[in-house]
């Protein structure tokens, strides 16, 4: 549905929500929902949020918009991570300068914090850890701007330090007292594989200072916890002959024991299994390679090297985000197509058949579960 109002958009055209029913209604107790951030074209100021409740079956498109009319440029500039914590909705909106916080129940905006060129998100002990850039978003192998990770008190959203790591620090993870940091050194990259970072920074949180670096492999950009807590990292490789590879750091050694030696461009860990997709140029077929897989995390060996069953993979253009359900361990996975036109979500069951799709906003990434707090 298109709508022009008048508002401090200056009466600009507005996209209202709709409402599309994907699914039967689900009892499903631990969740009502979940959130899916749409990044939106680089400078179009296209974020978009979208909602799935569980209950109902019933998929909302691009709620932001009509909950919160008189906000400026709506969420801004690409949405590139999401979180919920303590009942608020964090959305970080990367080119915009800021994390848009909304309230988790209703996504009614709630307020802003400003961190240029922020990346990613995640929460501990009444405070949310956020990776930055710093400087603008810009390509240029001589950049040499170094990143940090921004301490924000969820109370009062006020940022209140900041604990300096290495170049273009992308996603983080919290364990026990301790933030690991994948620096990816991106910027820098582009002109000679050299130039990219290739460390994890470990921050300990009660001093908020970098302790020490774990040398993993060139562009890193992934990093997330299993059940034991030991850490799962990916490379991008470099684009040229440098592959993309998924890394294991056991915790308590804080070092890398194993590889493997597959692209995970996205993954999510749910129980004991990782379930990932990579995205990866292959410079002899002159085009991108696509694999779903299943690495078990407690033997590293790779358990299903086709995660999708029934041949619906071949539907999805290019893969861009990932979610298993805890419970009914449905995966999702978003499709960004052409990156220009509106996205596709996916639902596939847990033995891998596709249950339903949907259209999204454009480049659609990033989600967070809903949890019902009801007894």
């Amino acid at each position: 549905m298109i709508y022009t109002i008048s508002s401090c958009r200056d009466d600009v055209e507005m996209i209202l929500s709709d409402d599309i029913a994907v699914n039967n209604p689900e009892a499903v107790k631990g969740y009502k929902g979940f959130y899916l951030l749409n990044e939106g074209n680089m400078g179009s100021n296209k974020a978009s949020l979208d909602y799935y409740n569980f209950s109902t079956g019933v998929y909302t498109r691009n709620i932001y918009a009509e909950i919160n009319p008189t906000v400026p440029k709506e969420m801004g500039d690409v949405g590139n991570d999401i979180g919920i914590y303590g009942g608020k909705l964090y959305a970080v909106i990367n080119a915009s300068n800021k994390i848009e916080v909304m309230d988790a129940e209703t996504a009614k905006r709630i307020g802003q914090i400003d961190i240029p060129n922020c990346r990613f998100i995640k929460f501990h002990k009444g405070y949310a850890y956020v990776t930055s850039y710093a400087g603008p978003v810009i390509i240029d192998p001589d950049y040499r701007q170094i990143g940090f990770v921004a301490k924000i008190n969820t109370a009062t959203l006020k940022e209140i330090g900041r604990c300096y790591v290495g170049f273009q620090p992308d996603e983080l993870e919290i364990i026990g007292e301790k933030i690991f940091v994948a620096n990816s050194g991106g910027y820098m990259g582009a002109g000679d594989t050299e130039g990219y970072e290739r460390c994890v920074s470990v921050i300990d949180i009660g001093r908020f200072t970098e302790e020490k670096r774990i040398d993993v492999a060139y562009n890193l950009e992934r990093i997330r916890a299993d059940s034991r807590g030991d850490l799962w990292v990916s490379s991008r490789g470099d684009y040229k002959g440098l592959s993309a590879s998924l890394f294991f750091i056991d915790r308590k050694k804080e070092a890398v024991t194993d590889t493997i030696p597959i692209a995970a461009t996205n993954y999510w860990i749910d129980d004991d299994l990782l379930y990932a997709y990579g995205t990866e140029w292959n410079n002899v077929a002159n085009d991108w390679q696509i694999a779903y897989r299943i690495v078990d995390t407690r033997t590293h060996a790779i358990v299903k090297r086709e995660m999708i069953t029934d041949g619906t993979d071949k539907e999805i253009e290019k893969p861009y985000g990932i979610m298993v359900h805890p419970e009914t361990k449905d995966v999702y996975i978003t499709d960004a197509g052409n990156s220009v036109t509106p996205g596709a979500l996916y639902c596939f069951d847990k033995d891998g058949k596709k249950k339903w799709s949907v259209r999204t906003g454009i480049i659609p990434g990033h989600f967070a579960l809903l949890p019902n707090d009801e007894p």
